[in-house]
């Protein structure tokens, strides 16, 4: 259910008392448009830098991306956790070895707001090797946000 804190209310009201909900606020999620247009110019990047277009996305996300920090015990691997992550540095607690790891969330897990960030980033590394992009008029349409800015 997505709606005004009234309407949920009335809604939870009518609703079934023995069920339990969870409740959370609504963001927007990053349009498709706005995805491929974010791939095209990593894909764009990747060939001018001669990197894979997996290589030049883990890049953007480690410049431009929504990250976190987290210790794990350096005995556990962290593949399958994580799929966007790298290492920071090893520490000693209680005799046992924790690795902290800087982990990244992956664009398609983006709100609209974080994705402008993440393409702001992208346009920019793009315009830095001499890349088009769209006009400004045609990235406030693609972004199609409330306040029409980049």
């Amino acid at each position: 259910m997505t709606g005004t804190p009234l309407q949920i209310i009335q809604w939870l009201y009518a609703a079934d008392r023995d069920k339990q909900f969870d409740i959370k606020e609504h963001k927007d999620k990053r349009s498709l448009d706005q995805n491929a247009y974010c791939w095209k110019l990593i894909n764009e990047i990747a060939n001018r830098v001669r990197k894979s277009k997996e290589e030049v996305y883990f890049d953007m996300l480690k410049s431009y991306g929504q990250m976190s920090e987290i210790s794990m015990l350096s005995s556990i691997n962290p593949i399958g956790y994580f799929k966007y992550y790298e290492t920071v540095s090893k520490r000693m607690f209680n005799n046992n070895e924790f690795t902290i790891y800087r982990i990244y969330k992956g664009s398609s897990e983006y709100d609209t707001k974080e994705m402008s960030i993440f393409i702001d980033g992208v346009i920019q590394e793009a315009h830095q090797l001499g890349i088009q992009t769209l006009t400004p008029s045609q990235l406030a349409e693609l972004k199609n946000m409330e306040d029409n800015k980049w």
